[in-house]
């Protein structure tokens, strides 16, 4: 039995999407993914409309065992920060109606998860992904990648030690049942530094 996870890189300009499945020994499958694009000259609520539309066919049409979304941090460019907050908020709330449960990851976190370090550029997390989801080529653009490395970081994390009702019922390694590999070892890491800054 497979996890599977859709994982979204929440924006109001370009919402990345991906979903992958992946087995008991971790091997990760890309399923599907692609860039929800709304344009700065809509109004916010139409923005938010094609997101949110956009979300509840990716859901109905994929039946994801859980969602993982991007966790919002403090930037700079305040009004950036309210763009993602706003798309997460209504892609959290697709996900709430249909009873799937939600993780936040933090970009740290990700970048730990897929390529070992936690400080890794987008270009070295777009190479990572398609290695490890065996593709001919890299997803683009980089908020696609982006989304698959979320679902891909959610399901090792699932898989190698954090306690998870969709990886239980998915069959995936219960805490202690097998060791960490090191990328699962720096992803580790990178959420207990998260932890200890929040």
């Amino acid at each position: 039995m497979t996890l599977r996870v859709l994982g979204v890189d929440p924006g109001l300009t370009r919402c990345g999407i991906g979903v992958v499945d992946v087995e008991k020994n971790r091997r990760a499958t890309m399923v599907a993914f692609g860039v929800v694009g709304t344009s700065p000259e809509e109004s916010l609520d139409q923005r938010l409309l094609v997101i949110a539309t956009s979300i509840d066919d990716w859901l109905d049409r994929h039946e994801p065992d859980v969602l993982a979304v991007e966790r919002v941090f403090s930037q700079l460019n305040v009004s950036t920060v309210m763009g993602v907050a706003q798309a997460s908020g209504v892609v959290i709330a697709a996900a709430a109606r249909r009873g799937i449960p939600v993780a936040l990851h933090t970009p740290s976190e990700v970048k730990a998860a897929v390529t070992g370090s936690g400080t890794s550029n987008k270009d070295a997390v777009t190479k990572l992904v398609t290695k490890i989801l065996r593709l001919d080529a890299p997803p683009r653009p980089a908020d696609a990648a982006d989304a698959l490395a979320l679902a891909i970081t959610h399901a090792w994390r699932a898989g190698s030690g954090a306690s998870s009702t969709s990886a239980t019922r998915a069959g995936l390694p219960a805490p202690g049942g097998q060791s960490l590999t090191p990328a699962q070892r720096a992803w580790a890491d990178a959420e207990a530094k998260a932890r200890r800054a929040r």
